[in-house]
C-alpha cells in the first residue's frame, strides 16, 4: 500500500503548496519497487525538493510514513544528479508548514520610549490540518514574554484579519519578534501553521516593513534516529537553466536548421559532429532537445533522414554479406535510434494508446495465469479448473499458449487496421527509412531488412516497451501485479519474435516460445502487409494530409475530465460533475460525449485568464482545478475540472498554462475557493467580483511528451550541451584547418565566416556573452529562470 509523492518546498520541512507527482501504489509490501521517472518544472525560489513515503488508506486519509528532503546546495553537490539510498525521517506536524503571511511592521515614538506596532493583515495557501481541507487559523504576536493572538478565522486557507498590536520596547528586551500562525481546534491541542521570526535591531534601523512573509517551520524537536523508519532508493538531477529571449537563439537555430536542409551533402555536416562528440550517457537527452527543435521548426522527418542515411553510411561492405547481422540495423544506441525513439513518443502515443489500449485493458481484467517455460511453471497458483481440479502443468502449458496466442492475434489485427490512424508524419518518416534502406541494401538476399529498419523502431522501442510497462507510457494508472506482468512479458516476447521476421535466431533464443510460433508466423505476413500499406504514401497525399491535420489544430492533450460550472447560489456538490471527452488544442479547448462524438467548444484559448487547483474542501476532493476565462460577450466565467489524480491535474494545468502564457488578458491573482451562497469559501469576502486572494502560477509543473514544444528551451538546453564540449569542437576545428593555407580562411572584420563549424562556435560565444550581458537587438524582456528535476 506504499505510494510515492514529491515536490518542492521553500525550506526542509515545509510542506508541499502542491504535490508535483505521485507514483502507482504498490500493494500489500515492505519493500516495494515503482521504477517511475518525472520530469517536474519548479519555482525558481525553491530551497528543497521532499519525497514522502505514503501508506494509502482506502477508508481514510493516507498516513505519511517518513520524507527524504534534499536541499538546493545537497543537488548542487551533484552536477551529474545524485544516486543513492537515503533514511527516510519522521514528518513532524511542526514541520510541515506552507503558506505566506502578510503583516506590517512600525517602529513609533511613545510616551517612555518607542512603541513596535505589528498589523496583521491576511495569510494565503495555510496548510490544510483539519479533516474539511481547510483550517481555523489565528495568529499569536510574542515579544519580551508578551503575547497578544488576533481573532479565529472559521474553514479559511486565506485568512484576513486586519488586527494591529503594539509593544513597549524596552532597552535590554528581547531582541526577537515572534509571529505564529496556529489552527485552532475545540477538542485537541491546536496545530502549528508556521512563524516568522523578526529582528528587532534591524526593525529600530528600518523604522517600517511590510510585505508578504513565508511561514517557517519548527526545527527544534529531537528526531528519531536515522534509518528507522527505512531508506528510499533516488536518482534526482536538478538542471538550473537560464533561458533568453528568442532572438538570441536565433542564430544557432537557424545554422542547426540550415545543415539539415542541406543533408549528407553540407559543407559542415554539424550534426554528424555533434553525434560524434555525445557520450552514450547523455545521448538520449540529446537525441530528445534535437528532435523537439527540429519538430517546432517543421523538419523533424528531415532530420530523421539525415540520421538514417549517417547511419546506414557507416554499415560496410563486409556487413552486406552477413546475413546473420541483418538484425543489428538500427538496434545500436546512435543518435538515430535515440531520436527516433523519442519522434514516436512525441508523435505517436495517442496512435499507440488507441492500438494497444484495448489489448492491455483485456490483460489486466482477465489475469489469468500465463507461462509457457515449463521451468516456471507452478501449477498450485493456477487454481482449480472448470472441472474443480488442479490441472496438470501440459495443461496449464496449452491453456496459456491458447491466451497469449489470442492477446496477440487480437494486437496484429488492431495493428493491420490502423494504417490510416497512424500519423502521416510518422508514415512519411517510416516511407523515408523504408526507401533509404532499400536504396543501400537493393540486392534479394536483403528483402525484408527495409521492413526490421521499421519494425526495429515501432515494435522493439515503441510498442514492446508499452506492453511490458503499460503505467510508464500511460495506458495504465497502476503496475501491473506479478501475474500480469508475467503475461505482459510473453506478450512483447512475442511481439518482439513478430519484429524480428520470425528468423532462426529468435526462435533458437527461446525454444519453450515454440507454442505461439504459428501465430508468430502469420503475424510476420501481416505485419510486413501493413508496414508495405504504411509507406505506400505518394508524396501529395502527404501533403493533402498534413494540410488537412494543418486545418484542425492538432491536440495538446486530451482524455476524460468531469465538468460543473457553477450556476445560482446553491452549494455545489461532487456529484454533480459529469464525466466528458476534453481536447485542448492550440485553438480551445473542446469537449464531447465520447472520443469520437462531434466536439464543442468550450474556452477558446485566447480567452483563458488562468488555470489554477482548487483547493480541497471546496468539493471534497483535491484533484479539482479550475480555468477561468471570459467568454464571447466578455464576461468572467470559470469551469471546474475534476482529474482522476494529482498527476493527471498537474498534466492538465501545465499544458494550459503553457498553450495560454502569451495571452494579453492572464490574471495576477485568483480565488482557489468557489463563490457558494454569499461569499467566497477560501477568504470569505462577499464580492464575487474580487480579482483574488492568492497569487497565479505561470509556469508549468510537470512536464510530459504531450506538452506544446517550448523551442526556446530546447534551443538552451542544446547550447548548453554544446558548451560542454567545445574544447573538443575547437580541436576539429584546428584540424580541419591545418592544411589550408595561411589567411585563407580569414573573413573581413565583421563578416560570418562560412565555415559551419567556425560560425557554431562565433554563435556559442555569443550565446555565452548573452548571459551574462544585455545582448544587443534583444528586447528587454525578463529572462526565464528555469529549475528542472528529473527524477
Amino acid at each position: 500500500m506504499w505510494s510515492l509523492t514529491a515536490g518542492a518546498c521553500q525550506w526542509p520541512g515545509q510542506a508541499l503548496r502542491a504535490p508535483s507527482c505521485r507514483t502507482a501504489t504498490v500493494w500489500k509490501t515492505l519493500c516495494p519497487f515503482w521504477g517511475e521517472e518525472y520530469q517536474v518544472h519548479l519555482p525558481p525560489t525553491f530551497h528543497a525538493v521532499a519525497f514522502y513515503v505514503m501508506d494509502e488508506d482506502a477508508l481514510s486519509r493516507d498516513d505519511v510514513i517518513g520524507k527524504v528532503c534534499l536541499t538546493r546546495n545537497t543537488l548542487a553537490t551533484h552536477p551529474k544528479g545524485f544516486s543513492g539510498w537515503a533514511h527516510l525521517t519522521e514528518v513532524d506536524p511542526d514541520e510541515e508548514v506552507q503558506g505566506e503571511i502578510h503583516l506590517r511592521l512600525e517602529v513609533m515614538p511613545g510616551t517612555r520610549g518607542c512603541r513596535l506596532r505589528c498589523s496583521v493583515l491576511e495569510a494565503r495557501d495555510l496548510a490544510p490540518k483539519d479533516r474539511n481541507g481547510a483550517s481555523d487559523p489565528f495568529v499569536r504576536v510574542r515579544y519580551n514574554s508578551r503575547t497578544q493572538e488576533t481573532s479565529i478565522v472559521k474553514k479559511s486557507r486565506y485568512p484576513r484579519w486586519n488586527e494591529t498590536f503594539e509593544f513597549e520596547l524596552e532597552e535590554g528586551a528581547s531582541e526577537t519578534l515572534c509571529v505564529e500562525a496556529w489552527d485552532w481546534d475545540l477538542v485537541s491541542r491546536n496545530d502549528f501553521l508556521g512563524k516568522v521570526v523578526f529582528n528587532v535591531q534591524r526593525l529600530r534601523a528600518a523604522q517600517q516593513e511590510e510585505g508578504w512573509f513565508p511561514l517557517q517551520p519548527d526545527l527544534s524537536k529531537t528526531r528519531r534516529p536515522e534509518g528507522s523508519l527505512g531508506s528510499l532508493q533516488l536518482e534526482v538531477r536538478l538542471r538550473d537553466e537560464m533561458v533568453l529571449p528568442s532572438c538570441c537563439y536565433q542564430p544557432l537555430v537557424q545554422l542547426l536548421c540550415r545543415e539539415v536542409k542541406l543533408g549528407t551533402q553540407g559543407p559542415g555536416q554539424l550534426i554528424p559532429l555533434i553525434e560524434e562528440l555525445t557520450s552514450t550517457e547523455c545521448r538520449q537527452e540529446v537525441a530528445t532537445n534535437l528532435l523537439k527543435l527540429f519538430l517546432g521548426q517543421g523538419l523533424a522527418r528531415d532530420f530523421l533522414d539525415l540520421l538514417f542515411q549517417l547511419e546506414l553510411g557507416r554499415t560496410s561492405e563486409a556487413w552486406e554479406g552477413a546475413a546473420h547481422e541483418a538484425n543489428t540495423l538500427f538496434r545500436s544506441n546512435s543518435l538515430a535510434s535515440k531520436s527516433m525513439e523519442s519522434f514516436l513518443k512525441v508523435a505517436g502515443m495517442r496512435y499507440l494508446h488507441g492500438v494497444l489500449g484495448p489489448v492491455i485493458a483485456r490483460v489486466f481484467e482477465e489475469k489469468k495465469y500465463v507461462e509457457l517455460d515449463p521451468s516456471k511453471v507452478e501449477v498450485k497458483d493456477v487454481g482449480c479448473s472448470g472441472l474443480h481440479r488442479t490441472p496438470t502443468e501440459a495443461e496449464v502449458l496449452e491453456q496459456s499458449a491458447q491466451t497469449l496466442r489470442a492477446h496477440l492475434g487480437a494486437l496484429l489485427s488492431a495493428l493491420s487496421r490502423s494504417v490510416r490512424a497512424c500519423p502521416a508524419v510518422i508514415r512519411a518518416t517510416f516511407r523515408q527509412l523504408f526507401r533509404r534502406v532499400r536504396e543501400r541494401f537493393p540486392g534479394a538476399e536483403h528483402e525484408n531488412l527495409p521492413f526490421i529498419a521499421v519494425t526495429s523502431f515501432l515494435c522493439l522501442r515503441f510498442f514492446s516497451p508499452a506492453i511490458m510497462a503499460p503505467k510508464l507510457f500511460h495506458l495504465r494508472e497502476r503496475h501491473a501485479d506479478a501475474r500480469t506482468s508475467r503475461t505482459l512479458l510473453l506478450l512483447a516476447k512475442a511481439v518482439q519474435n513478430v519484429g524480428n521476421m520470425d528468423t532462426l535466431a529468435s526462435r533458437a533464443k527461446e525454444a519453450w516460445m515454440e507454442p505461439l510460433q504459428p501465430t508468430v508466423h502469420q503475424g510476420v505476413a501481416q505485419l510486413k502487409d501493413f508496414i508495405a500499406k504504411l509507406v505506400d504514401i505518394e508524396e501529395n497525399e502527404e501533403l493533402d494530409l498534413q494540410r488537412m491535420l494543418s486545418l484542425q489544430a492538432p491536440p495538446v492533450k486530451e482524455g476524460p475530465l468531469f465538468i460543473h460550472r457553477t450556476k445560482g447560489k446553491g452549494p455545489l456538490m461532487s456529484s454533480s460533475f459529469k464525466k466528458l471527452h476534453f481536447s485542448l488544442t492550440t485553438e480551445a479547448l473542446s469537449f464531447a460525449k465520447t472520443p469520437s462524438s462531434k466536439k464543442s467548444a468550450l474556452i477558446k484559448l485566447a480567452n483563458i485568464q488562468a488555470a489554477e487547483k482548487v483547493e480541497e474542501k471546496s468539493f471534497g476532493s483535491s484533484h479539482v482545478m479550475q480555468v477561468i476565462y471570459t467568454d464571447d460577450a466578455g464576461r468572467p466565467q470559470t469551469a471546474y475540472l475534476q482529474c482522476k489524480c494529482v498527476n493527471e491535474l498537474n498534466q492538465w494545468l501545465s499544458a494550459l498554462r503553457k498553450v495560454s502564457v502569451n495571452n494579453p488578458g492572464l490574471r495576477g491573482t485568483y480565488h482557489p475557493g468557489v463563490f457558494r451562497g454569499d461569499r467566497w469559501s477560501c477568504c470569505h469576502q462577499k464580492d464575487k467580483t474580487d480579482l483574488g486572494c492568492d497569487k497565479t502560477r505561470s509556469r508549468v509543473t510537470l512536464q510530459e511528451w504531450s506538452d506544446p514544444l517550448d523551442h526556446d528551451l530546447e534551443a538552451q538546453l542544446i547550447y548548453r550541451h554544446l558548451l560542454g564540449v567545445e574544447a573538443e569542437l575547437w580541436e576539429k576545428h584546428r584540424k580541419l584547418s591545418a592544411g589550408t593555407e595561411a589567411g585563407s580562411e580569414h573573413t573581413d572584420p565583421g563578416e560570418a565566416p562560412r565555415d559551419p563549424l567556425a560560425q557554431l562556435l562565433q554563435v556559442l560565444q555569443a550565446l555565452r556573452e548573452a548571459h551574462t550581458t544585455s545582448p544587443a537587438g534583444c528586447l528587454p524582456s525578463e529572462p526565464n529562470r528555469l529549475s528542472e528535476l528529473q527524477t
